[in-house]
């Protein structure tokens, strides 16, 4: 999807450290002092290919093990107990939480904002005063079929409006510029294995700070059909022929330059035939058809979780451009339908798969925005945002109460949390992935958890 509103620099320096990191090796660009330094910094990066998943991985933290010894631990993890999955889903750029959640029955909010305030639509069952946003239809249906929490003002004390500060603070699971590991990574740390990088998936170019470990292999991919093999002016069945005969090479003995020629040959072969099942896997439900590639994203997962690929933590950002200082209208409009239809197709399809009772999506961005509309038809950055979590076995509750406009705003002008995100973390660590939230959260015990596992 194209980035069609103008987002500010603090946006775009935070994507090219986040992008710095994440491709190990390359180098960081300057940092401001004073800014803190990206998640998982130091992991280093390998590419291999893993026969179960058929596609070609970048997996982090992992340069002791050879292929085989991952590919033998994938085996074995996927034969034993199935584990609950846990899917984040980032909003980047600031998601406006205020129109996510228009406060319609608010007397403040038409005067706060004279152009951009909504009118009519759905009210939410649990708070009159809050509508939804007429794109967000899919998650809508599933909060009324008691599959969707909503934490209509989730955030920390003290808030940092810098985008790059506020989005390591969700990542990191603290409100500290100097922790270099993800939460989700702390928690791969304690309970992972050192051979199962599918452990956590970053599907995306580059790995997601939450994901990033110490100690355990965490592994990155665009999508999971995204490897294929061209031949110029050669396709169809004589391709496949082709293909065929090249793999046969591998099987020749004779000098050194055609025993390596055959050997990379049949390795060529091996990654071909490892990839065929995700050239042309299916899904049980129609997913959005879009050029950005969340849909295809979310198809696969269910497809790799149909398949009994031992994934626990996956990390994906949503589609749209969220920064909306300018023309937020329509901008947000459309990031939040390809969101919303993708994440209801993805229900439906682990629905249909008998897979929906162990995967919990969790929704996020690094802050909401101001209250008051700037001169541009946008917002500026803010506090407190708008969350979901979404899944089978959610409570369908409220989590934290909006706190309305009249005395719900800080000396700034900006939402003050009743949801600390931290809380929420140390919630989802007990009550869906069954460890003590003290072993992953600093200063854990500081914070009430909310019930969100029925």
């Amino acid at each position: 999807m194209s980035d069609d509103c103008a987002h500010c620099d603090g946006l775009s320096r935070s994507r090219l450290l986040h992008k710095a990191f994440a491709e190990a090796g390359r180098g960081l660009p300057s940092i401001e002092p004073g800014m803190p330094l990206p998640a998982g910094t130091g992991l280093t990066r390998r590419r291999f290919v893993v026969g179960g998943l058929g596609a070609a991985l970048a997996v982090y933290g992992g340069a002791h093990l050879g292929i085989r010894a991952f590919e033998e631990g994938i085996a074995a993890a996927a034969a034993g107990p199935a584990q609950p999955v846990f899917v984040s889903i980032f909003l980047e750029g600031g998601a406006d939480g205020l129109s996510v959640l228009s406060p319609q029955g608010d007397s403040l909010y038409t005067s706060l904002r004279p152009t951009l305030a909504l009118s009519g639509g759905t009210p939410l069952a649990e708070d009159s005063r809050l509508y939804w946003h007429p794109a967000l239809g899919g998650i809508q249906q599933l909060y009324s079929e008691k599959k969707v929490s909503v934490l209509p003002a989730v955030g920390y004390t003290h808030p940092d409006q810098s985008h790059f500060t506020s989005r390591h603070y969700w990542e990191v699971g603290a409100t500290d510029a100097q922790l270099n590991s993800g939460w989700l990574g702390r928690y791969l740390d304690k309970i992972g294995k050192q051979n199962n990088p599918l452990q956590g998936l970053s599907l995306d170019d580059t790995l997601a700070p939450a994901l990033a470990t110490t100690k355990m292999p965490v592994a990155s991919i665009s999508t999971p059909d995204d490897y294929s093999f061209y031949s110029n002016r050669v396709w169809g069945e004589v391709e496949q022929r082709m293909l065929q005969g090249i793999g046969l090479l591998g099987d020749q003995h004779g000098d050194a330059g055609l025993v390596t020629a055959g050997t990379v040959s049949k390795q060529v072969d091996r990654l071909r035939r490892q990839l065929l099942p995700f050239q042309s896997y299916t899904s049980p439900v129609t997913y959005p058809t879009s050029d950005d590639p969340f849909p295809k994203r979310l198809a696969g997962l269910a497809a790799m979780l149909g398949l009994g690929l031992p994934l626990h933590c996956v990390a994906l950002t949503a589609p749209g451009s969220y920064d909306t200082h300018t023309n937020e209208a329509g901008a947000l409009s459309d990031g939040l339908q390809l969101t919303s239809d993708s994440l209801l197709a993805f229900q439906r399809d682990l629905e249909a798969r008998g897979l929906a009772d162990r995967v919990l999506v969790h929704v996020w961005t690094e802050f909401g925005r101001r209250a008051q509309e700037n001169g541009d038809s946008g917002t500026d950055h803010g506090a407190a945002g708008t969350g979901f979590l979404i899944g089978s076995r959610v409570t369908g509750t409220m989590v934290g109460e909006f706190p309305g406009l009249q005395s719900g705003l800080d000396a700034d002008g900006n939402l003050i949390e009743t949801a600390d995100f931290r809380a929420v973390y140390a919630a989802i660590l007990e009550q869906w992935m069954g460890v003590d939230a003290a072993a992953v959260i600093p200063n854990a015990s500081s914070f009430t958890r909310p019930t969100l596992i029925a």
